[in-house]
């Protein structure tokens, strides 16, 4: 009967005003996880959630057509365009389509090269952004890493896909010779529900792939581990936003 109704309200669902949708949709929600054990409830809840954050997202591509609203809300590229300057060697690393790199090369004249595991992202970078300053490279920085020296390594929302952390980091400084990098890494702490989401067993990470969203101990420990000092902490949107001196960097200074 519940499968029949949800069908009908499918079917019609784009003639029903949206406060009709919205109030049958609530009831019937309501109405089912009030039925269940507080913790089963919640595991509803929680797992209608997810799975309205994900039509969200898909529905803010939509609106910004194509570019998620997050790059203009959130102003995280000016974090990381204010705190290199003309021409500083940066290499993006988890570059994605491009966004970042491009506002690096455009707005603080540095010489940026971008590269991602993705060849499709890589392909759609070149596409949309040109600059003389910027170059993209498909290449997987777990594997390689683009020859030369650089002054600054970005890994933007990049740290918590890779398993191995602070190993990688140590890898990464050493290749590229860089004094620094920039981080910007997800916090579970963000929000009460996220813990809660994990006891009762239900999908917590804002992105499955993610090996870890950390707690601001855990980012600290994983630097240090690798032998680097925070110069600079920002706490926004959910996220840590950090300047960190390599372990070359830190030498230089003791």
């Amino acid at each position: 009967m519940i499968r029949l109704l949800f069908r009908l309200v499918a079917l019609f669902a784009k003639w029903l005003p949206a406060s009709w949708a919205e109030s049958l949709a609530l009831t019937l929600i309501n109405a089912k996880a009030d039925a269940l054990p507080a913790a089963e409830g919640l595991r509803l809840l929680f797992r209608l959630d997810n799975r309205l954050y994900e039509s969200q997202s898909r529905l803010a591509l939509n609106y910004g057509k194509g570019r998620h609203p997050k790059h203009r809300i959130t102003r995280y590229h000016d974090f990381f365009v204010e705190r290199v300057a003309q021409g500083e060697r940066v290499l993006d690393v988890g570059c994605g389509q491009g966004a970042l790199a491009f506002a690096l090369a455009e707005r603080s004249g540095a010489k940026v090269t971008g590269i991602d595991l993705s060849e499709a992202n890589i392909l759609k970078a070149k596409d949309a952004y040109c600059h003389p300053n910027l170059d993209f490279l498909c290449a997987d920085a777990l594997a390689c890493l683009p020859g030369g020296a650089f002054d600054t390594v970005i890994l933007s929302n990049v740290l918590e896909h890779l398993a191995e952390r602070p190993a990688f980091l140590k890898r990464l400084a050493e290749s590229t010779g860089a004094a620094r990098l920039l981080l910007r890494v997800p916090l579970i702490e963000r929000d009460w529900r996220l813990p809660l989401k994990r006891e009762l067993g239900v999908e917590w990470r804002s992105d499955p792939t993610h090996h870890i969203e950390y707690t601001l101990e855990e980012f600290e420990a994983e630097l240090a581990q690798a032998g680097m000092n925070i110069l600079e902490l920002r706490l926004r949107w959910g996220e840590a936003w950090a300047v960190v001196a390599t372990a070359r960097e830190s030498a230089c200074h003791v």
